[in-house]
């Protein structure tokens, strides 16, 4: 039974903070630092930006933001903890993300991933997203595959 639940949270909360240096530490392990496009632990705390957080009674299990962008929504931090994988968490945020686009009349999810990160890919696929040309400050790299949704 999964009793996830997916929450608004705090990037400098300690559980939040530490899902949120995992991810930092493998994206610079993986991509050069041109190739990084990650929100620092500030960035996230602006108002334009909404973060939620997988939770399984206390603990944060995952973590994912929605920078509004005007006329879309950019998915920012999406990042479940390696223990954690299998239980459908990523799709459980992935949800939410887009319920909460709808809820800021925005009608279009982008996102920014790296061109290794296959389950990544796999996930975006399986939730309608499909390959875009770069977008907002974005330049093409052969490290990143862009993605858009337009939702319904």
């Amino acid at each position: 039974m999964n009793d996830i639940r997916v929450v608004p949270g705090n990037p400098r909360e300690p559980q939040a903070t530490r899902l949120l240096q995992a991810s930092h530490a493998l994206m610079q392990s993986l991509f050069s630092s041109e190739d990084n496009h990650f929100l620092s632990i500030d960035e996230l705390c602006v108002e334009s930006v909404r973060f939620f957080v997988a939770k399984d009674g206390d603990t944060t299990l995952g973590c994912a933001a929605l920078a509004n962008k005007g006329d879309y929504a950019e998915i920012k931090s999406m990042f479940v903890d390696p223990n954690a994988r299998g239980r459908g968490i990523a799709h459980q945020l992935m949800q939410h993300l887009e319920r909460d686009a709808r809820t800021q009349d925005l009608s279009v999810l982008k996102l920014e991933t790296g061109d290794t990160l296959t389950q990544a890919h796999s996930l975006y696929y399986a939730h309608g997203f499909k390959d875009c040309a770069p977008f907002g400050d974005y330049e093409e790299s052969p490290a990143s595959l862009f993605m858009a949704k337009t939702l319904d």
